[in-house]
């Protein structure tokens, strides 16, 4: 009774100490703050609160000990809060938290201890940040997560036993991202997985080794990754039922490629180059095989397969591309003497290029460094050595050098090192890499450079460095981008080159950089792009430009980018945008950053070809009065127009209606005139006087259309269900 009278003692004090701009249902004990102002976690939330919503702010970090004071969480929101870093302790103290969600933001890399004392922590959602390396240990504290959501981050290489200390993970969602390198005991630590989602990544390759550790999967996602062939006994798990290779790039099957997986049940492999199929010698439980989509030969060639079929009593989907007379028919509808061989040649067999695995090589290490043989890691931090030290065992895949004052790389300056995938040279007082300098790492796909000297950087250091993915060369002293680097760099998919002095981007800047996906370029001082600049990187889906000197939107350079999705101008001293200014981009963009550029007038039509694939729309702290309207703008999840002088005249009456129709909270505000001075946009008066009030407003003069405004929608407008146990804000 004692611990009940404090509780409601408690939760009495709480009730009395809501933070502001947030909601406090006491009774449910949830707090709501969402699409605020806050730039901090609020330090008077009612310590009884089980469920914080704080999507749509502004923290940047979430700091150690963030969450010390609100200890009996179970479900937390943070997403949209631009979060790029979770310090070190960051929600230490919530060991009952079962729900947190970190979706939408910009992390970059999770740490040993960021996730620490989220030991109760069932669901951890991740998905949408631009995470690129994950430290070991990361997972280790989160003994209780069945769900663990990675999608649409930037990964490309996981290493063996990244998620060690997820005994009871039953899914792991990794879709969308950029994978190419598996680590053979990636999956090592994951007994207790289900549901393995890999499809949208670069995997060339079937990873059976890796995918040979999951005893217990049932479910495997390989769709839409440019696999090109399933070599003869590629896939040994046990357990496997649903395994879908759709939209991949199969030319060719192994006949005995399922044969270790017995319990195989349903094969898809739709929409790929596959003129036919094998009997599938030892796939016994197959009860379904999807082939639509493929350009299937209904000759002579396919009968062992079309009699396997029947034999095996496997369900078939697909139909025949040729020959003509048999096109468009089905497979199940075949008789084997339909299917002829009419002057047609077999196609050569395909072989399997034989798998070549590199010894262990010996257990050597450095003197006074530290090498770990179980994760493959080799670290010689801040020693202060003058040379890049050698004899690293030879099967090293992550190799810390940073802190130390080489100056330069020499050439051929990591030998032996043909399996190390991540290369740390940050804070090394480095001003030049010479030729060479990286040759011999076959496999290296990240190279951290950042906060060195450097302010040239010539082609020839990269030789030899194939796989090089991601190249961060943040903190330098570039003054333009180092053209022609990047011509022997075919994989690179990332590039920073943020807080540097670069004045502009000119055409062959990016010459050979094709594949390149991300370009953050922040913090620079570019005043001009020119209208090839950006030509060579067709695929770039990411560019951030804040920071920078830009006038006016780039709009020519914008041409010839068909896959950007998200653009990044604030901070920028654009002071007008003309109209059709994202035309260029309108058909792909979804994330658009304008905010604290000074922005006075805003054209009507500056958003023209803008419309619902729109999410995510940043306008706060600028100065014009009023904008363009977005009514088009139908999946929207954050609008952010704080800190914006509103004049709340009758020319602003549309943005009104629209804002009162939509399902988010906007924190719109009148800056004139004086007697709505600080009033909301949808709350102030002032627009009762404007002609056609009383006809626009929802229920004021026709009462059917109260009743269809007063009904929530299912969907809209915030894109996606809030998480369980939260609910939708209201505008």
């Amino acid at each position: 009774w004692g611990l009940l009278l404090l509780a409601v003692a408690l939760g009495v004090t709480a009730a009395a100490r809501c933070p502001a701009p947030c909601v406090c249902d006491n009774l449910r004990a949830h707090v709501l703050c969402l699409n605020g102002s806050l730039t901090a976690i609020p330090d008077t939330i009612p310590e009884l609160t089980r469920k914080l919503d704080l999507r749509g702010n502004s923290f940047m970090v979430i700091p150690a000990g963030a969450f010390l004071a609100t200890p009996y969480l179970t479900h937390l929101d943070l997403q949209h809060c631009k979060v790029e870093r979770l310090e070190e302790g960051a929600f230490r103290g919530l060991g009952r938290l079962v729900y947190l969600n970190l979706a939408s933001n910009g992390i970059a890399l999770l740490y040993q201890e960021s996730l620490d004392g989220l030991f109760s922590l069932q669901q951890l959602i991740l998905e949408g940040n631009r995470i690129e390396e994950i430290q070991p240990g990361a997972f280790g504290h989160l003994a209780s997560l069945t769900v663990l959501d990675l999608r649409a981050n930037a990964l490309v290489y996981l290493p063996d036993m990244i998620f060690q200390g997820l005994q009871v993970l039953r899914w792991l969602r990794l879709s969308h991202n950029a994978l190419h390198v598996l680590g053979t005991e990636a999956f090592a630590a994951l007994p207790a997985l289900r549901r393995l989602s890999l499809d949208h990544n670069e995997l060339q390759a079937l990873p059976g080794e890796a995918l040979a550790r999951l005893d217990g999967a049932t479910r495997l996602d390989l769709g839409h990754n440019p696999i090109t062939y399933v070599a003869e006994e590629a896939l040994a798990m046990a357990s496997l039922r649903h395994l879908f290779l759709d939209h991949a790039s199969l030319q060719d099957v192994a006949p005995a490629a399922f044969a270790r997986s017995p319990q195989l049940r349903i094969l898809d492999l739709r929409e790929n180059q596959l003129q036919g199929l094998p009997p599938l010698a030892g796939a016994g439980g197959l009860v379904r095989v999807s082939l639509d989509g493929n350009p299937l030969l209904c000759s002579c060639l396919l009968r062992p397969f079309h009699k396997w079929l029947a034999r095996a009593r496997v369900q078939a989907e697909g139909a025949c591309a040729a020959p003509p007379a048999l096109r468009g028919r089905s497979l199940n509808s075949l008789k084997s003497p339909e299917m002829r061989c009419s002057r047609l040649r077999p196609p050569p067999s395909p072989t399997t290029p034989p798998e070549q695995r590199s010894s262990a090589g010996s257990r050597q290490c450095p003197r006074g460094c530290v090498c770990s043989p179980d994760f493959h890691h080799g670290s010689c931090e801040n020693r202060d050595l003058r040379e890049i030290p050698r004899d690293f065992p030879e099967d090293t895949h992550l190799l810390d050098l940073r802190r130390n004052p080489f100056r330069t790389v020499p050439p051929d300056a990591f030998p032996g090192l043909k399996e190390l995938v991540s290369l740390h040279l940050q804070r090394c007082s480095i001003r030049e890499l010479q030729p060479g300098a990286l040759r011999g790492l076959d496999s290296l796909v990240y190279l951290y450079l950042a906060s060195n000297h450097l302010s040239t950087l010539a082609a020839a250091a990269f030789e030899g460095a194939p796989q090089l993915a991601y190249l961060d060369l943040d903190h330098n002293a570039f003054t333009r981008v180092p053209a022609g680097t990047f011509r022997l760099l075919p994989n690179l998919i990332s590039l920073h080159l943020q807080h540097n002095t670069i004045g502009e981007l000119v055409e062959g800047d990016l010459a050979g950089a094709t594949g390149l996906r991300w370009l953050y370029l922040a913090g620079n001082a570019i005043r001009r792009i020119a209208p090839a600049a950006l030509a060579p990187t067709k695929m770039l889906e990411k560019l951030q430009l804040e920071g920078n000197h830009l006038s006016e939107v780039p709009t020519a350079a914008l041409r010839g980018l068909p896959a950007l999705s998200e653009l990044k101008l604030s901070r920028n001293p654009i002071k007008h945008m003309g109209d059709g200014v994202f035309l260029p981009v309108a058909s792909s963009l979804q994330h658009l950053y304008l905010d604290n550029m000074g922005l006075e007038r805003i054209s009507p039509h500056a958003f023209t070809g803008l419309g619902p694939k729109i999410r995510s729309l940043y306008l706060e702290s600028n100065k014009m009065s009023n904008i363009p309207d977005m009514s088009n703008f139908t999946g929207l999840e954050i609008l952010n127009l704080q800190d914006v002088p509103f004049h709340c005249d009758c020319q602003l009456l549309p943005l009104h209606r629209w804002i009162n129709k939509l399902n988010l909270c906007i924190e719109a505000t009148c800056g004139s005139p004086a007697e709505a001075q600080g009033l909301k946009v949808k709350l102030s008066t002032t627009f009762q006087t404007c002609p056609g009030w009383g006809q626009g407003e929802a229920g004021e003069t026709n009462p059917n259309k109260t009743k269809a405004a007063s009904k929530p929608s299912k969907k809209k407008r915030l894109g996606k269900s809030p998480a369980k146990g939260f609910s939708k804000s209201r505008a």
